[in-house]
């Protein structure tokens, strides 16, 4: 017998499967194994109480349209109702307050720019372009008057009230002037006061 011959209790057994291992180098590190290597499977979510995917009939153009007008009427009125976001804010709603609860020339001044541009008509007699310009003359005045009435006002709630306010009044001043000037019922938002209550 050889020296060097392994006896049979030192041969390893055929039968029994290898055993391979995936060389560590070859995972990065922080590796998590999924759930597949690892004999398990991700339990699939329960089917009752969905509703099924149907197929979907294309719409056709009169009822497309409907759509888009319904969509443009609704974000119109949402616009009437909360404005935008220039009207938001403490200050801006108080500004809103101030317009609405008074009387203003500003919403005459395009209706008599209106008047005075057909009576400056160089077809017009001399006196109806005379009392025209003096129409035009006297509605700017009297916005003028009135803008400077309303800034007043409202930088003197905005002090009382807000003290401590980041508004600017500059701003602040021309987003009501720009207010005054627009007919009561085309505002948005729409006013929430009447003529004449008190701030």
């Amino acid at each position: 017998m050889s020296l060097f011959r392994r006896k049979s209790a030192d041969r390893p057994d055929s039968s029994a499967a290898p055993v391979t291992e995936e060389p560590s180098a070859a995972r990065p590190r922080g590796y998590t194994p999924s759930k597949k290597e690892l004999g398990r499977e991700t339990p699939k979510r329960p089917v009752a109480g969905r509703r099924p995917a149907g197929p979907t009939k294309p719409l056709t153009k009169e009822e497309a349209r409907e759509q888009r007008r319904a969509a443009r009427a609704e974000s119109a009125a949402e616009f009437r109702r909360e404005g935008g976001p220039r009207d938001r804010g403490p200050e801006r709603l108080l500004a809103r307050n101030v317009v609405d609860s008074r009387r203003t020339v500003g919403t005459w001044f395009f209706g008599g720019a209106l008047i005075v541009l057909i009576g400056s008509n160089q077809a017009m007699p001399p006196a109806i372009r005379l009392a025209s310009n003096l129409v035009w003359g006297a509605l700017a005045l009297g916005v003028v008057i009135d803008s400077i009435l309303i800034s007043r006002k409202i930088k003197k709630l905005v002090r009382e009230r807000f003290p401590n306010s980041g508004e600017r009044m500059g701003s602040l001043y021309l987003y009501a002037i720009m207010r005054s000037i627009t007919f009561r019922r085309m505002r948005a938002p729409a006013p929430q006061v009447n003529i004449g209550d008190k701030i």
